[in-house]
């Protein structure tokens, strides 16, 4: 679920340079806009809200390349979490893990959200199992912590502070992460972080040389709030610390300054920067268990965001299927599929990502 900023230094100031401010604000859209409306589709939910509105909160759940693969049946009593396949990311994801592992991070959004504002009920996986049901049952609001983490959630792909996290937030960040047939690792050591920066370098370096995986990435990006509000969806530059351009500058610079070089640098320096690394072992690899690792690591984002913490995922190591026997050493699971990454620390937020209209994901 990796999201690649776009370093593109000097040209990014020529190019502002070149352009006149009216035609620049024309063609790139307004941040503030932007703000606004992200904002809008996080506003906090009433009690007793509608399902559709569940379903908006459903869909704040993290997805890969922010491709959002999933769609939702409202029925009399119960909401199905289908996958949408033709969102898929071939390059980066073959068998559809992330896809599956998305979807389950948004059936978990939807059940706390549901339980928490009056519709209680029961989340079981399809017949299939590759989608899931949400039933609604009797009861009152069930409280949960991790609710009102759901809209404020979001990946901070930046540089944090080094600090690190105090031994009662990683034993709530564990708490958060339990689930049957899912095993979760903290590595907070120094040589234990230094090899998974190892292995998100040697990923990155084997990714960038793909050009099937640059194409799909490109494909991907939003170098602009126009760009990333009419599509709703993608990896919007701001998102990532990267500056905002035009459509056409964008993939000018993207072809001229995004680089192995510089990406493994800031790799480096970003997980240098990192507190903690977690990585999710499913105990089978079937999108049943893809599905619940990504309710588990749902979770464990939204009690990071409760406790100020910030996240990105570093998926490099599970992406490339070479490394993962090396990562699954490194955390002492044998001959198991490791299926994600994510980075923890304490650091600056950044824009939120955009997502698509509730009635876009409705079927």
């Amino acid at each position: 679920m990796n999201r690649r900023r776009i370093l593109i230094g000097a040209g990014a100031t020529l190019a502002l340079g070149a352009a006149g401010g009216v035609a620049w604000r024309t063609s790139t859209g307004s941040g503030g806009d932007y703000d606004r409306l992200t904002a809008r589709f996080r506003a906090p939910l009433t009690d007793a809200p509608p399902v559709t509105e569940l379903v908006r909160y459903a869909a704040l759940a993290a997805s890969g390349h922010n491709t959002q693969p999933w769609r939702f049946r409202l029925s009399d009593g119960a909401v199905d979490i289908l996958p949408d396949l033709t969102r898929r990311t071939p390059a980066v994801d073959p068998d559809d893990h992330h896809l599956f592992v998305s979807l389950g991070c948004a059936a978990e959004n939807l059940r706390i959200a549901a339980a928490a504002t009056g519709r209680p009920g029961e989340l079981a996986l399809g017949a299939d199992g590759r989608s899931l049901r949400y039933s609604f049952t009797s009861g009152a609001a069930q409280p949960d912590s991790l609710f009102a983490a759901i809209p404020a959630r979001r990946s901070s792909r930046t540089i944090y502070d080094g600090h690190p996290i105090p031994p009662s937030a990683l034993a709530r960040l564990r708490q958060a992460t339990t689930a049957p047939g899912v095993a979760f690792h903290f590595l907070t050591d120094r040589p234990s972080l230094d090899r998974v920066r190892e292995l998100v370098v040697a990923g990155n370096t084997a990714q960038m040389a793909d050009p099937a995986f640059m194409a799909e990435l490109k494909h991907w990006l939003r170098f602009n709030p126009r760009a990333a509000l009419r599509q709703g969806d993608g990896l919007f530059s701001a998102s990532s610390g990267s500056p905002v351009l035009p459509d056409s500058l964008g993939l000018l610079a993207f072809d001229r300054f995004f680089t192995v070089a510089s990406e493994n640098t800031r790799y480096e320096a970003q997980i240098a920067s990192s507190a903690a690394v977690a990585v999710f072992v499913a105990e089978r690899s079937d999108p049943a268990h893809w599905i619940a690792v990504g309710r588990a690591c749902q979770r464990l984002m939204l009690a990071a965001t409760s406790l100020g913490l910030r996240h990105a995922f570093v998926n490099q190591p599970v992406e490339v299927a070479a490394l993962r026997p090396e990562l699954a050493a490194l955390v002492g699971e044998g001959d198991k599929r490791p299926n994600l990454v994510l980075r923890l620390g304490y650091g600056p937020t950044l824009p939120l990502s955009a997502r698509r209209s509730v009635e876009a994901v409705i079927v």
